[in-house]
């Protein structure tokens, strides 16, 4: 009589479990350093190619400017950013003519759209205390709708003397921007919507109102300081 063999069973070898991390971790420290490095090398040309879109941008929302100089805002007034202002406020852009004196600023204001945040860049002219016209820095707009923000005459036309002027005791302005129903604007502080894109109409009128309603009543109160800037401008 034929004697049965038990069936013999291996066992798997033990995952090398701390090896396993050190790789993983290896390659962790490996991936983070190359987006690190990636980010530091392209920074420079990202920051350039910023710089010539927002000069580009300012001469067009600046009527008359042929050169700029950047500057930061807060509520200690407006100083010149390569001098002593070096801490937190809100940049701005100064805008020159050719015999150097002030056409304009030019400030960036951003607000969430129908798709993604629209940013622009919005021009404010002292003289009539008006805004002076915009330019579309970043958009995600539905194309042929919301995208009209950046193309459409007729929405463009809102900002070629739009009223932001601060009321009596220079805190805020006189009349908040509003969007309203397209047709319907009797007011020059009024946006006309564009038809079907009412959302990022909104958002336009919203940043705009934001932005204005912080920043340009310190720029009013302190108008001699842009005014009287010594050194050269860009």
């Amino acid at each position: 009589m034929s004697q049965v063999t038990p069936t013999e069973t291996t066992e798997a070898p033990a995952t090398p479990g701390l090896a396993m991390l050190r790789t993983l971790g290896l390659v962790a420290a490996l991936s983070g350093f190359l987006v690190v490095l990636a980010y530091q090398l392209t920074l420079p040309l990202i920051e350039e190619n910023k710089r010539i879109a927002i000069e580009r941008a300012l001469f067009k929302v600046v009527p008359g400017a042929v050169s700029r100089r950047d500057f930061l805002v807060s509520d200690k007034g407006i100083l010149p950013l390569d001098g002593e202002g070096t801490g937190a406020g809100t940049l701005i852009y100064a805008g020159y003519d050719a015999e150097g004196k002030l056409a304009g600023v030019a400030l960036e204001a951003a607000a969430q759209g129908y798709q993604d945040v629209i940013r622009v860049l919005y021009g404010y002219d002292p003289a009539c205390q008006c805004l002076r016209g915009i330019e579309v820095l970043k958009m995600a707009e539905t194309p042929g709708i919301g995208d009209k923000i950046a193309k459409d005459p007729a929405f463009l036309k809102n900002f070629e003397a739009l009223d932001v002027r601060v009321n009596a005791s220079s805190n805020a302005l006189e009349h908040p921007i509003v969007t309203v129903k397209n047709g319907s604007k009797t007011e020059q502080w009024q946006i006309d919507a564009i038809s079907g894109a009412t959302i990022s109409s909104k958002a336009v009128a919203r940043m705009l109102n934001d932005s204005a309603q912080a920043t340009l009543p310190i720029i009013y109160r302190h108008l001699e300081q842009l005014n009287n800037v010594p050194g050269e401008v860009k």
